[in-house]
């Protein structure tokens, strides 16, 4: 039977950089044709790169690339397992001479690696476009740079060409899945469920080890064999789009239909209409059905035709952000934080501080402070360690960096007992969306040499 193979050995960035080996090991095992995806990307994350990349034009993208690529590079490339992955992030092309210079340090032939392009959206046609999209939503003196979700398309486009390994920046994450699919079954464009299959597929596989019990595990209830070593999945494919899942081995984790099915749902606004770049999925009917050991097949996803516009993120400068946090602990720790509180909020009226009581309130805290205003006298009292959280937004980096000193000063000028701070000051892009009709955003693929 004519299948392929796609694991995946990132989640997200900043996920563990030794998943990779017994993914590629498994895949090889099993003899199939086969790719290797990273996801790194979300919005928080292309915006740091962004702000890296003005630092450093030679920076932006993903920062663990080395210690992720650099134990399975020779692997892949000697048994033609395709590498994709979005951690170009902000600087397509400086990882890909990353990856140049990795292959060089191993003494590997030189791969063919192809960078994505199309998604950035900041020269003055995509600035005049952003304008005509949100008209005075658009804040073009604050403006970084805009991002449009593109598909799959140039990710096949390229493995066709002769890539060994794709990076992208901004492509939507089911699509690092379909592109080298698309690419093995050349399948046609239009062929919508058999493109919904394989981006559910992608969607599966996008954040890593959720689908193999990592964000599953609740003890107890939900328990999972070996969680801390948890291995990572791996779909196989039919022509028709349909697959199994399944993970790597030997290691932890778990796969089976309750696994599936959370992460089936994972930020689906509507089951019936999953919107990404390529295809319309619908997994309404779906069925999921355990065939074996941590394996599951999943069938029955259709397709509708692609949206007419695509998705983009546009960042504005943000200021700065600072955050303090000192801990108080013993008798009274509640009622010296909440003093330590007020005494900021008395001393700084012009700042407005988002406070957190760690301990008492703070996940279900609010920015106002409206819940922990009600917070009784008796819960307070209750409580015995306590961190308190002060954090602020400012356009100026001096006037952001008074909370600090102040927090900074609650070590003699503030309630007895505090210890422990810890500060932080940084610039920040802020980020809204809007949508971008599709003919204006031009994706495409080239290749980067050796320098």
């Amino acid at each position: 039977m004519n299948t392929f193979l796609v694991g995946s050995a990132a989640g997200f960035s900043g996920d563990r950089t030794d998943a990779a080996p017994a993914v590629v090991d498994t895949m090889i095992r099993r003899g199939r044709p086969a790719a290797l995806i990273f996801e790194t990307l979300a919005e928080r994350t292309l915006a740091l790169a962004q702000l890296a990349r003005r630092e450093n034009p030679d920076a932006g993208y993903e920062p663990l690339l080395a210690d992720m690529l650099s134990p399975v590079l020779a692997q892949c490339l000697r048994h033609r397992i395709r590498i994709v992955s979005n951690f170009g992030a902000a600087n397509p092309a400086g990882a890909a001479r990353r990856i140049h210079q990795l292959a060089a340090e191993q003494g590997l032939p030189k791969p063919r690696i192809a960078i994505v392009s199309g998604d950035e959206i900041a020269n003055a046609e995509g600035k005049a476009l952003l304008r005509a999209q949100m008209g005075e939503g658009f804040d073009e003196t604050r403006f970084v740079c805009a991002n449009a979700y593109i598909g799959a398309a140039a990710i096949a486009g390229a493995i066709r060409a002769g890539a060994d390994i794709v990076v992208c920046g901004r492509v939507a994450d089911p699509s690092l899945t379909l592109g080298p699919v698309l690419a093995h079954f050349n399948w046609h464009e239009h062929d919508w469920d058999r493109l919904a299959r394989a981006t559910m597929a992608g969607h599966l596989l996008e954040c890593g080890a959720q689908v193999t019990g990592g964000y599953f595990a609740d003890p107890g209830y939900k328990d999972v064999p070996d969680l801390a070593r948890v291995g990572y999945p791996i779909v196989e494919i039919d022509e028709n789009g349909d697959f199994d899942i399944g993970k790597s081995e030997p290691t932890g984790g778990i796969i089976d239909t309750r696994t599936v099915t959370e992460q089936l749902l994972y930020e689906l606004h509507d089951p019936a209409a999953y919107l990404t770049p390529d295809v319309i999925a619908d997994i309404s009917n779906a069925e999921v059905r355990q065939t074996g050991n941590n394996r599951v097949a999943v069938t029955g996803i259709r397709g509708h035709a692609r949206p007419a516009r695509l998705k983009a993120n546009i960042f504005y400068e943000g200021g700065w952000l600072a955050e303090g946090e000192i801990s108080y602990a013993g008798p009274r720790a509640g009622a010296r934080a909440r003093l330590a509180m007020d005494i900021l909020r008395q001393r700084l009226p012009h700042l407005k501080i988002r406070f957190d009581l760690i301990g008492v309130m703070s996940v279900f805290g609010d920015d106002d402070g409206a819940q922990l205003n009600a917070i009784d006298a008796g819960a307070l009292a209750q409580a015995s360690d306590v961190r308190l959280r002060a954090a602020c937004t400012h356009e100026d980096k001096h006037g952001a960096a008074l909370l600090l000193r102040e927090v900074v000063a609650l070590y003699t000028c503030g309630p007895a007992g505090g210890g422990g701070v810890r500060t932080s000051l940084r610039s920040r892009l802020n980020a809204t969306s809007c949508e971008v009709p599709r003919e204006t955003v031009s994706e495409q693929f080239s290749f980067v040499e050796q320098e």
